[in-house]
């Protein structure tokens, strides 16, 4: 019988077919509007506050904001939100934000701009601006903001399109809190925050041609060392860029080991502590500094300035500065060193890094016939006032009465002018980011929101604001935000009917011909209760102190209106094109 056929054995499988394996569905890329793009960056950012005020063309980014956990203050000024993210960012060392409509919006934050341009602190400015085809078209509420502020901002830029949105802003935060701080603002079309683009992860920031240097030279750091070390009389100039750079432990460690005196600039004030480090505390020098720090300064054989620029108002007539002393400059900025003052130890790097590298280096020196010298200047010439109880008050004796009552613990912040001289004198500064205050441009009208954003930012702190008459008459209207969010912000006006320091020039200078600077004030007091703010009316010396004590016991705003003696002067001062050393004393001496 047949038998069918036997297939060929093997020892191979039969064939399979390969499974198909599976494919991933085709990423759709995530797209959100400009102004969704826009929050998501703050938020990628650490933004968690800003200040501003709304308006047409930056409306669709307050509509996204709506949904978001920002907190945002409404101020009644552009230029006020300004100033509050000024003043938030140096009582927090955090960038500072704020957020304006187009045209006059952006334009009237041009001077808080530049007063946070002129003293290197980190804000973002983010403004409205027509759709990019209005462009140029004069459009209503239409300004070239870029154009307007570029002299007052580290850096700016105009957004054109969606797809740039998310790199520029992460660019913004960036520049501005690093090297040199200071603002940038991002000009944001409205059709920009209306379109449509795709949401991108933080890839970290390629600016080629930004590449801020921290770490020091080390030749450049030993030659400096050594320098220290072999002076005798040997003083620490020391600047804001010791503050904003968080270098403040460092420098007191430096000081202390190296047993070296430290002056400090308006803005330096905290880098030392002036009630623990007394024997080495010259406090500020300068136009209005002491007679101590301005003798030492000029006796000294070593300046080491740190974080400083050697502004007019410190150095007095150029030629005669400093006369006998070898120069060292620590500084972030290259384009500072040898700017003013030619230096013979040039160091480029953060201050806080350098005089880390530095520390190790510094050795310890007596340099007894130094602080002998320094503490007979101390004792001839201090900082002086004779309050009497049967007279006006003077607003020295209110400024040590507030450091007194406060433990010397309170962020201080100053409008400009005689108040913000005589608050540098008589409180004493004991930590960093204490003294908040408009240096290098003087803006009137700085200290009451500065206050306010430096009371949302350090809300663990006492926050008063030493104001004059004519700074406080300036940005006043803030009070209504003060009011809202219940800010317990407290304001001690020292009012004399004046503005007070333009009038001592034309007392010294013009023959007390008091062109445009006598004033009729309000009741302040009647003014902060029409707002909703409490007010305390003071005219007695023996009042003062209960006052004070009121004033901080007291929930919420508090406005305190002192009435000081009108035609009180600021001393020592040092007048325009004399040296350092050439102080009019007026009653001190």
């Amino acid at each position: 019988m047949a038998t069918a056929p036997q297939a060929p054995s093997s020892t191979h499988s039969p064939p399979q077919s390969t499974p198909a394996i599976p494919q991933a569905p085709p990423v759709t890329p995530v797209r959100k509007c400009g102004a969704e793009l826009l929050c998501d960056v703050l938020a990628e950012q650490g933004v968690e506050t800003a200040f501003g005020y709304p308006g047409g063309a930056i409306l669709p980014t307050f509509d996204a904001l709506y949904t978001k956990p920002l907190k945002f203050y409404l101020t009644r000024c552009e230029q006020g939100a300004g100033h509050m993210a000024d003043g938030y960012s140096r009582a927090t060392g955090k960038v500072g934000t704020t957020i304006v409509t187009s045209g006059p919006g952006a334009t009237n934050l041009t001077t808080a701009l530049g007063t946070a341009y002129m003293d290197s602190i980190p804000m973002v400015a983010i403004t409205g601006q027509v759709a990019t085809a209005a462009i140029g078209n004069d459009a209503f509420q239409e300004a070239d903001v870029v154009g307007v502020t570029r002299p007052v901002t580290k850096h700016n830029v105009l957004v054109k399109r969606v797809e740039d949105l998310q790199r520029v802003v992460r660019e913004a935060y960036y520049i501005a809190r690093t090297g040199r701080p200071g603002p940038v603002l991002v000009d944001v079309p409205k059709d920009v925050q209306v379109g449509l683009g795709e949401v991108s992860a933080d890839a970290g920031v390629d600016l080629p041609g930004y590449r801020p240097r921290a770490t020091g030279n080390p030749r450049q750091i030993r030659l400096a060392a050594e320098a220290i070390n072999a002076a005798e009389r040997p003083v620490l100039y020391v600047g804001g860029g010791v503050i904003s750079s968080n270098g403040a432990e460092e420098l007191r460690q430096i000081a202390r080991k190296g047993n070296i005196p430290v002056t400090t600039t308006l803005l330096g004030m905290g880098a030392i502590d002036e009630v623990a480090d007394d024997r080495l505390a010259l406090h500020m020098l300068g136009m209005h500094g002491s007679a101590y720090a301005n003798y030492a300064v000029q006796s000294s054989d070593l300046l080491i300035a740190v974080g400083a620029r050697f502004d007019d108002r410190v150095t007095g007539n150029l030629e005669t500065f400093a006369p006998y002393a070898k120069i060292i400059h620590i500084d972030v900025d290259p384009s500072s060193i040898s700017k003013n003052v030619d230096v013979d130890i040039p160091v480029v790097g953060d201050a806080k890094v350098v005089l880390a590298e530095m520390l190790p280096l510094i050795e310890h020196r007596e340099r007894a016939a130094w602080f002998g010298q320094i503490a007979t200047w101390k004792q001839q010439y201090p900082f002086s006032y004779k309050q009497q109880e049967d007279r006006e008050i003077l607003p020295q004796y209110v400024i040590e009465q507030i450091s007194r009552i406060t433990d010397s613990s309170a962020i201080i912040t100053t409008g400009v002018g005689q108040h913000q001289m005589w608050s540098a004198q008589f409180y004493r500064w004991r930590w960093p980011r204490q003294m908040i205050t408009s240096g290098g441009l003087g803006t009137m009208g700085y200290g009451f929101p500065a206050a306010v954003g430096a009371a949302v930012g350090r809300p663990d702190r006492p926050v008063i604001d030493i104001d004059g008459d004519g700074s406080f008459l300036m940005t006043c209207n803030e009070l209504a935000t003060v009011a809202e969010y219940r800010i317990p912000v407290k304001v001690v006006i020292l009012n004399n009917d004046f503005q007070g320091m333009v009038r001592q020039w034309q007392e010294l200078f013009y023959g007390k011909r008091y062109m445009a600077t006598v004033m009729t004030n309000p009741s302040f007091a009647r003014v902060a209760e029409a707002f909703g703010c409490t007010g305390i009316d003071v005219r007695d010396p023996k009042h003062v102190p209960d006052a004070i004590r009121q004033m901080l016991g007291t929930p919420g705003p508090v406005v305190m209106d002192v009435h000081v003696a009108p035609e009180e002067n600021v001393y020592p001062m040092v007048a325009v094109g004399k040296s350092l050393h050439e102080m009019n004393m007026g009653g001190m001496a």
